[in-house]
C-alpha cells in the first residue's frame, strides 16, 4: 500500500516539476514548485518522517515561496517571449535522462519491494517527532536556546536598521543642503500656485528667502 502512494506522489511531484519548466509565466512556475513541495513533503510521510514533511511544507512550500512569489509580483515580470530554440539537440538528450532516471525508479522500487531483506517495519525513530522534540529539549537544549536567542538579536538588528527618520527634530522647516525647489512646494498655503524656484545653500540663507524666524524670535514686521 505505501508503495503505491510513493508512486503516486513521486509521480506528483515529476508532473510538477515538468509544469515549472515547461510554464512561460514565472508565477505558474512558482505555483508548480509549490506542488513539488508539497508532493515530497507527502513522501517523506510513506517514508516515516512526519516532522521532515512539516518542515517541508512549513518552510519551503510556506515562508520561502512567499518571497518567491512576493519578488514575482514586485518585478511585475511578464509571459516570456517565445524565442526560436537554438539547441534542438536538448530536446531528445532530456526526454531520454528522464527516461533512464524512470527506469532507475522502477528498478529500485521493484527489486526493493521483492526482496526477501527488505524490513517491513520502521527501523529507526529518527524522523519521528517525539524523537526530535526529547532531543532538541534533553540533550541539545543549549543549542536549541542559543539559536533562539540569536534569533532574537538579528530581529532587533533588523527592526534597528529599519527604522527611519529621528535625525531631524519634528519642528523642522527647512532641510539643510544645497537644493532647489519651488515655493510651492515649500510652503503650499503661502505660495499657492508660485512656481519660482527658491535655491540655498544653508540653512540659514533658506530661511532668509523664505522669511522663516528662528523659535524664540519674533516675525518681522
Amino acid at each position: 500500500m505505501l508503495g503505491l502512494f510513493f508512486i503516486l506522489f513521486a509521480g506528483l511531484a515529476v508532473g510538477c516539476a515538468i509544469s515549472l519548466v515547461v510554464q512561460r509565466n514565472p508565477l505558474y512556475s512558482a505555483i508548480s514548485l509549490i506542488g513539488v513541495f508539497i508532493a515530497l513533503a507527502c513522501l517523506y510521510v510513506t517514508l516515516a518522517a512526519p516532522f521532515i514533511a512539516a518542515v517541508q511544507v512549513i518552510v519551503y512550500a510556506g515562508a520561502i515561496m512567499v518571497l518567491v512569489v512576493f519578488v514575482i509580483m514586485l518585478l511585475n515580470v511578464e509571459e516570456e517571449e517565445r524565442r526560436p530554440l537554438r539547441l534542438r539537440s536538448l530536446i531528445p538528450i532530456a526526454l531520454m535522462l528522464a527516461s533512464v532516471l524512470f527506469a532507475e525508479a522502477v528498478f529500485i522500487i521493484y527489486f526493493v519491494q521483492a526482496n526477501p531483506a527488505t524490513p517491513t517495519r520502521n527501523v529507526s525513530d529518527v524522523g519521528l517527532t517525539s524523537s526530535i522534540g526529547g532531543g532538541l529539549f534533553t540533550t541539545y537544549l543549549l543549542p536549541f536556546e542559543v539559536t533562539s536567542i540569536l534569533l532574537l538579536m538579528a530581529i532587533v538588528g533588523a527592526i534597528t536598521l529599519a527604522r527611519t527618520g529621528g535625525l531631524l527634530s519634528p519642528r523642522a522647516a527647512v532641510v539643510p543642503g544645497d537644493v532647489v525647489l519651488a515655493k510651492e512646494m515649500l510652503d503650499r498655503e503661502k505660495y499657492i500656485d508660485v512656481l519660482t524656484p527658491v535655491s540655498a545653500h544653508t540653512t540659514k540663507e533658506a530661511k532668509d528667502l523664505l522669511g522663516i524666524e528662528d523659535e524664540g524670535q519674533s516675525p518681522k514686521t
